[in-house]
């Protein structure tokens, strides 16, 4: 286990100092164990709790985003509305989090802050290696898109089905069931994949002056080096997730502010 880096430790290209590592080169990643987890959490928890009213408003996207999902689901001859809806997500997603980790930064150094200061910095990742990770994410969003698809036409593709709320049934026969497996374990690995290459990257490009690339083939090798203690994060992220937005996504006000601000803090102990 690693302890957590002192204030000013790591030069920070966002504040405007020098980059501790040159453009292109791999930084290096360290051993984590599960009390790293714990302290960033507890980290993350704080830094919520010290400045609620970040965390709520970059919540509040997801959760309009969700209900806005939610109703082209339910309102009727509305479904042309969820696709385009569902990939405003990756587009925004690295985004907003540059929001929850400039202020775990900023509280972590000691520099004051305001919105001007937050929303500036986010604004300012237009013109870095941020757009070419949200190009990245919407990439895998539409192959997905694309795939599940095909996972379903090939399983399903010759029977009857109006849509899938007044059709149920079909996913109990042994198509649908065999399609329900089949997409299960190739959604987990993609899901997997994915994780793996944005785990630490977007903290880690907010931080210092290294390219999308980099910053995602050196996530990928944290996820290598430690699989266990790596990918249980990310089931307790989905599991928490998953859990949060069953009450009407109202708990993702909560959630995604602490485990944004936990992902700062866990990349801060994962990268030296």
């Amino acid at each position: 286990m690693t302890t957590e880096t002192a204030a000013g430790a790591t030069p920070n290209t966002a504040a405007g100092t020098a980059p501790d590592t040159a453009a292109g080169a791999t930084p290096e990643i360290h051993e984590l164990d599960w009390t790293d987890l714990r302290h960033s959490l507890a980290a993350g928890w704080r830094d919520f709790r010290a400045a609620p009213a970040y965390g709520l408003f970059f919540a509040l996207v997801y959760v309009i985003g969700g209900w806005l999902v939610l109703w082209a689901l339910t309102a009727r001859g509305q479904l042309w509305w969820t696709l385009p809806a569902a990939a405003g997500f990756p587009i925004l997603g690295p985004f907003i989090a540059c929001g929850f980790y400039e202020v775990s930064r900023r509280r972590e150094t000691g520099q004051p802050f305001g919105w001007g200061d937050i929303l500036g910095v986010i604004f300012r990742q237009k013109d870095r290696q941020i757009p070419s990770i949200a190009a990245v994410s919407v990439v895998f969003f539409l192959f997905w898109n694309f795939l599940a698809h095909m996972i379903f036409a090939l399983f399903l593709g010759y029977s009857t089905m109006t849509n899938v709320s007044s059709s149920l049934a079909i996913f109990f026969t042994p198509e649908g069931m065999a399609m329900l497996a089949f997409g299960s374990a190739v959604g987990a690995a993609f899901a997997t994949l994915f994780y793996s290459l944005m785990v630490v990257s977007l903290p880690l490009l907010l931080d210092r002056e290294v390219d999308f690339v980099t910053a995602m083939l050196t996530s990928l090798a944290l996820v290598r080096a430690n699989p266990t203690v790596m990918l249980g994060w990310g089931a307790l992220i989905g599991a928490c997730l998953f859990l949060a937005m069953l009450p009407g996504f109202l708990g993702l006000f909560v959630v995604l502010p602490v485990f944004g601000h936990a992902s700062w803090h866990l990349y801060r102990r994962a990268i030296a």
